[in-house]
């Protein structure tokens, strides 16, 4: 079967498939924005009490109470002070904080890769659509031997409907996708300047 062919075959199935597929995109679109809402909100904590209670221990020479309150943080924050407070020496530690900080931003940024390849192809589903639906007014007019018809105008509201669908899950998923991605941003800055004052402490008492 020639290609031509085969898009006049798909074509015959109309629009209606392409709204299907726009659904179930934003259906994902939906699930992995509730997904990380949840992941970020279970993470967070008060970085700033968090910092202060950690140095006033340090500063008191309690090491086991500062990395008492770091576990006791579900942050990730603390996850990557605690791993420069459990190294042994400064060196050890920045590498460590390193590692912690890079596997924090996988796991905060896991799945965003789906909402950037959803609101960038959406459009485009949208559009394919569009051009279903011009295609079968084209036949429908051949069909009305040139006479506007409630078929004709049909087919060419569907069209117009596929692109404005593909428009409407593309724009939000781009912006929770851009939100997501300046509060990992946020909170990655926020543990590097907690686990710089903890290197600074490890380097002072070396």
């Amino acid at each position: 079967m020639k290609i031509d062919k085969a898009f006049s075959a798909l074509a015959g199935y109309g629009a209606g498939w392409v709204f299907w597929v726009l659904v179930a995109l934003s259906v994902i679109a939906v699930a992995v924005a509730v997904d990380r809402v949840v992941n970020l909100v279970a993470t967070r904590d008060d970085v700033s009490r968090l910092k202060d209670d950690v140095l006033d221990a340090l500063a008191s020479g309690h090491v086991a109470k500062a990395m008492a309150r770091l576990r006791a943080s579900p942050s990730y924050e603390a996850k990557v002070a605690l791993a420069g407070l459990s190294s042994k020496g400064a060196e050890a530690a920045e590498e460590r904080m390193t590692s912690a900080s890079q596997t924090s931003k996988l796991k905060m940024e896991k799945n965003l890769t789906v909402l950037a390849t959803i609101g960038a192809n959406a459009p485009f589903v949208g559009l394919l659509g569009t051009v279903i639906g011009i295609i079968r007014a084209f036949r429908a007019l051949d069909a009305a031997q040139g006479r506007v018809s409630a078929h004709l105008l049909s087919e060419i509201g569907e069209a117009l409907i596929a692109t404005a669908v593909g428009l409407l899950v593309a724009l939000p998923t781009i912006a929770f996708y851009n939100a997501f991605q300046r509060a990992v941003a946020s909170r990655l800055v926020r543990a590097d300047a907690l686990g710089r004052e903890v290197l600074a402490h490890l380097k002072s008492e070396g």
